[in-house]
């Protein structure tokens, strides 16, 4: 697909490729030129109180606790204190 470049560098994304990249008005893109192509990226900005979330370590940590949920290694409790007695080793 061709596309024209406008004054100041504008250019418009063809609807097909907005649908298809899922972009709606006010995303953000990330551009990168690498060797000789241009690379379109599209980005969400996530506030920098919940970044940590975002990080490689606490993704496989989310991971491996979705694995054991996937794998039924997990434990239900009725109530607070009995989940406090299984982690102190003291359940009846």
């Amino acid at each position: 697909m061709v596309v024209v470049m406008r004054k100041n560098g504008q250019v418009t994304i063809p609807a097909s490729i907005r649908r298809k990249a899922h972009l709606q008005e006010g995303d953000f893109l990330e551009f990168d030129f690498r060797d000789g192509d241009i690379i379109v990226r599209p980005q969400k900005l996530v506030d920098a109180r919940e970044a940590w979330f975002w990080t490689e370590e606490w993704q496989q940590m989310e991971r491996e606790a979705q694995d054991d949920i996937d794998h039924g290694r997990v434990k239900h409790f009725s109530t607070v204190e009995e989940a406090i007695e299984y982690l102190h080793g003291t359940e009846k």
